[in-house]
């Protein structure tokens, strides 16, 4: 088999399903699952733990968040993922199968231009400083510019793996005076690249469209040592992927549709760095040598990208100053 799969042409059978209910899983993640012998035990686990509606648990643990990731789709198709911050109460569940958002609409967000009525959304609820972390993804209904609601399609929890703990705090300033958006195409800035080169945590969307015009969008964390993802001399970003759950949701989506979007924020004074562009797998060779700990690799290419400095809300304690 090739080190890189390729992500423009994996039309993968679907295994057959006994019961005849259909799989849990799409054609991308199934084919990552054979790769590693899990699919018949990931196809329990997916049944199991795959719904469309929220459990208790989440329900309860969504109100209590200060800010959430959300993954979108322009109206170009670029996905574009995105860090929002409300009061605590901003996301809540009118019914088990619908979650309430309230976040007024943010023309500086790249990702805003795919929340509209009709639009499919990813969203992932975390909380840092207990390592916690629910995902869904639905379909956005809206009815005015300050709110939403998202018909859940799929609801799952996650574990802690990978996130550094952290105390946010709302700001007690804004963005510092004269700071400036900066955008780009391909490539990145020197403060791009060094929000990238010291950041532990970032953020990443992806999407499929389905035979049946269906749209699934997903939005996941990935995290590691400060400077866990390399900016290689052409500005693609090199990102390690490690031992997780072996749902394979994003790399899934990926070796379906290469299109992705990330976000890195920098918790110590709230600069944002989104990017969208195009990503491959690549699942052995010499280069996954060099990342320890790493079973595959995911090479990045931006071909869009936004900085944008103080727009996160959040702080992390004692940097509030």
């Amino acid at each position: 088999m090739s080190d890189r799969i390729d992500t423009h042409n994996p039309h993968f059978p679907r295994p057959p399903v006994s019961d005849g209910a259909p799989t849990p899983w799409h054609a991308g993640e199934i084919r990552l699952q054979q790769i590693l012998g899990v699919d018949a035990r990931m196809e329990e686990v997916g049944r199991k733990v795959l719904r469309d509606h929220l459990i208790e648990q989440h329900r309860l643990f969504y109100p209590q968040l200060p800010f959430v990731v959300l993954g979108s789709v322009d109206p170009d198709g670029r996905p574009w993922a995105t860090l929002r911050a409300n009061k605590p109460g901003f996301l809540f569940a009118t019914d088990i199968y619908h979650l309430a958002v309230t976040l007024p609409r943010d023309g500086n967000d790249p990702a805003d231009a795919g929340m509209e009525d009709g639009d499919a959304i990813g969203l992932l609820g975390i909380e840092l400083h207990t390592r916690r972390r629910n995902r869904l993804n639905g379909t956005i209904s809206r009815t005015n510019e300050t709110s939403f609601d998202i018909t859940v399609g799929h609801s799952f929890g996650n574990c802690p793996k990978y996130i550094t703990p952290r105390d946010l705090d709302i700001a007690r300033h804004s963005a510092p005076a004269g700071a400036t958006i900066t955008r780009g195409e391909h490539d990145l800035s020197n403060d791009a690249r060094a929000l990238i080169a010291r950041s532990d945590t970032f953020f990443i969307a992806s999407y499929i469209d389905h035979d049946d015009q269906r749209r699934d969008v997903d939005v996941s964390h990935r995290g590691g040592n400060p400077g866990f993802v390399h900016i290689e001399d052409d500005g693609t970003l090199i990102i390690p992927d490690y031992a997780g759950n072996r749902f394979f949701n994003t790399l899934g989506n990926l070796l379906i549709n290469p299109r992705a979007g990330l976000v890195f924020v920098d918790f110590t004074n709230g600069d944002m760095l989104q990017i969208t562009g195009n990503a491959e797998i690549i699942m052995g060779g010499a280069m996954l040598a060099n990342y320890d700990g790493a079973e595959r690799l995911v090479a990045f290419r931006p071909s869009q990208w936004i900085h944008r400095p103080g727009a996160f809300p959040l702080r992390m304690n004692g940097a509030n100053g």
